[in-house]
């Protein structure tokens, strides 16, 4: 089944789908601050909507490393109303990047479709709240947690332990009450890895495709990019296009960008001509 329901609205995963970053926090690593107010973050959803976005991924909790903490009921108030505001706007799956289960239950109240959790519905009531919404959920791989995790990461086969997490936690989901085909996964580049992990991790993707389950990768502007290229947060848009359309060849799906439009014009001309043979 190529096909994936996010509430009111389906989409095919055979085909490549872009997810547009908005973060409406004032520390995240990349655009920190500049959706915090709500106009500025419609006009934007707007744009990469126009620009070929199919989902927008609504964050109200920093996970850069070293984020500071983010109470719940902040949280709430950043995240509920514009998930509520996109979708009386426009018409697109709305993501909610999240690990709390409150944030998960009120975002589904206001038409969320998808739940995106970083933590991978680890915290105290995240996957019953998951359950309940009956949304998809996509699984991330983080080892240890934002404000340490980049402290020295080691593993003994990054492949195996992160591919096999993965592939454990979806059973364990489905056994508490997640539909099979209601499942994502995403390898967590950058989340407690090194910048020889991350590569493994990007070079052997196929693997996690294997699964088969869709796959998102999310690695747009992020630190890795920097390592190999030596280039600032500002600079690392090829970089980005060059992980996003390797990931693409090696099976991936859903793809978490900052820049909307140059990935969009990407993988439509990859997707094009892969449907050719």
């Amino acid at each position: 089944m190529s096909m994936m329901c996010f509430g009111d609205k389906s989409l095919d995963l055979s085909l490549p789908h872009i997810m547009g970053i908005l973060n409406v926090t004032p520390d995240s690593f990349s655009d920190g601050g500049m959706f915090v107010n709500f106009d500025r973050a419609l006009a934007h959803v707007e744009l990469m909507i126009n620009d070929g976005a199919t989902m927008i991924d609504v964050g109200g909790e920093s996970t850069r490393p070293g984020a500071d903490f983010v109470s719940l009921s902040e949280e709430l108030d950043r995240v509920v109303p514009v998930v509520e505001a996109i979708k009386a706007r426009f018409d697109v799956v709305v993501s909610v990047d999240t690990s709390q289960a409150e944030v998960m239950i009120e975002s589904a109240l206001v038409g969320a479709g998808l739940i995106n959790d970083v933590r991978a519905l680890s915290k105290d009531g995240a996957l019953a709240a998951a359950v309940k919404t009956q949304l998809p959920v996509c699984l991330m791989h983080m080892q240890g947690a934002p404000n340490t995790m980049q402290k020295n990461p080691r593993y003994e086969s990054v492949v195996e332990e992160v591919f096999g997490y993965l592939n454990d936690r979806a059973y364990e989901c489905i056994s508490s009450g997640v539909l099979p085909n209601n499942i994502i996964l995403d390898p967590g580049i950058g989340f407690g890895k090194t910048k020889d992990h991350n590569l493994i991790l990007l070079n052997q993707l196929d693997k996690l495709v294997n699964l088969k389950w869709p796959v998102l990768v999310g690695a747009s502007r992020k630190t890795l990019i920097g390592d190999v290229l030596n280039r600032p947060v500002e600079d690392r848009l090829f970089g980005s296009l060059g992980i996003h359309a390797s990931s693409f060849e090696r099976g991936a799906s859903i793809f978490r960008v900052h820049d909307v439009r140059s990935h969009a014009d990407l993988l439509t001309m990859m997707s094009r001509i892969k449907q050719e043979f």
